[in-house]
């Protein structure tokens, strides 16, 4: 969660639960009667390190409709909450079973849904409420000890792992007209599911802000070099990663994007910065985001999405090997008598 704050300065006002099960399996829903008690304070504690604490190293987005913000059933459901707090018990139902009506996938998990109501939270400088929604799906074996008369005894159980979020969001009371400032955690990376949490349920947009400029851009610079480059020139794999090397070294050691001084330590040439300009606004069409030509560089993102930014060679399947800079020390070429290609290179010493 960005430019937060002490757990301690945060309340956690109402908390309800319900399950969802899988509709497309027949699986229930069971709605809440009432709402949870919570007042122990080594629970509460641990509930807020639970429900916050993810959301540190994320981006902010918005709540959008493509044609009437209103019609977004989560934006309704909080703006309500937000409006007449006394309705929280009602429209966490609400939440509960729109959620549970889209759930047409037969890959998507049943499990709780916990709605929160927060006080006093930090946020770009401001104190608001804000409504959390989260989905446990997944549950972490852990081992109990008990001391019966002197005798320990070790029994198995189920329950939430407090550090690992399957899938939350936290709507803040501000930025209202924009669909509200929205951070979101979702640990699904594959299939229609992956889409389902951010797309189908919450239906977001990404806000203009540091962290995603960030990441589009590192998005953009790795679509360019690895799929635009070989149609239009003729390239070696080395030099690809090499353009790969410097543009994770050029966000790595910049607290600050400039394009002019990114496209001359990263490409160099002048062709092929005019290409990377050309595919930058198709990118941007395709994409509907426009880019800055500056802007602050987001560590949290930086660290996130260089991974993909991948320089290994790939030869057949035998080997990889990772190229971190010093091109000139990788040769090149083709064996006749064999009639394999080949790489030679070239070290001070061996490690």
């Amino acid at each position: 969660m960005s430019s937060i704050f002490s757990l301690n300065d945060i309340s956690i006002d109402a908390l309800a639960t319900q399950y969802i099960g899988n509709r497309t399996a027949g699986e229930p829903l069971q709605l809440c009667a009432e709402l949870i008690d919570i007042d122990n304070p080594i629970l509460k504690q641990l509930l807020l390190q639970y429900f916050l604490t993810p959301f540190r190293e994320t981006g902010s987005y918005h709540l959008w409709h493509p044609t009437d913000l209103n019609l977004n059933e989560v934006f309704h459901f909080v703006k309500t909450i937000f409006d007449q707090p006394d309705s929280f018990l009602f429209q966490s139902n609400n939440i509960a079973r729109h959620l549970y009506d889209i759930t047409q996938l037969p890959q998507i998990k049943s499990g709780e849904l916990h709605v929160v109501h927060f006080k006093s939270c930090p946020i770009n400088g401001v104190l608001t409420d804000a409504v959390g929604i989260y989905k446990t799906e997944s549950k972490a074996s852990y081992l109990r000890l008990e001391n019966i008369k002197g005798h320990y005894q070790f029994s198995s159980d189920e329950g939430i792992n407090p550090e690992k979020m399957d899938k939350g969001c936290i709507i803040f009371n501000i930025q209202k007209e924009d669909g509200f400032l929205v951070q979101v955690v979702d640990r699904t990376t594959k299939g229609g599911e992956a889409q389902f949490w951010k797309d189908q349920f919450l239906k977001i947009k990404a806000a203009n802000d540091e962290y995603h400029a960030t990441e589009d851009y590192i998005q953009l610079c790795k679509e360019f070099i690895v799929q635009q480059i070989p149609t239009e020139y003729e390239v070696e794999r080395v030099q690809q990663i090499e353009m790969l090397n410097n543009s994770v070294n050029y966000f790595k050691k910049n607290e600050s994007f400039d394009k002019g001084q990114f496209e001359e330590q990263v490409f160099g040439d002048k062709e092929l910065i005019q290409s990377f300009r050309k595919f930058e606004k198709q990118f941007e069409q395709t994409h509907d985001r426009t880019f800055e030509s500056d802007f602050d560089i987001s560590e949290a993102a930086v660290k996130k999405n260089v991974k993909s930014l991948k320089s290994v060679l790939k030869l057949d399947k035998n080997f990889h090997i990772y190229v971190h800079g010093n091109r000139e020390r990788i040769e090149r070429g083709f064996d006749k008598e064999s009639g394999l290609n080949f790489y030679k290179v070239f070290f001070e010493e061996e490690h």
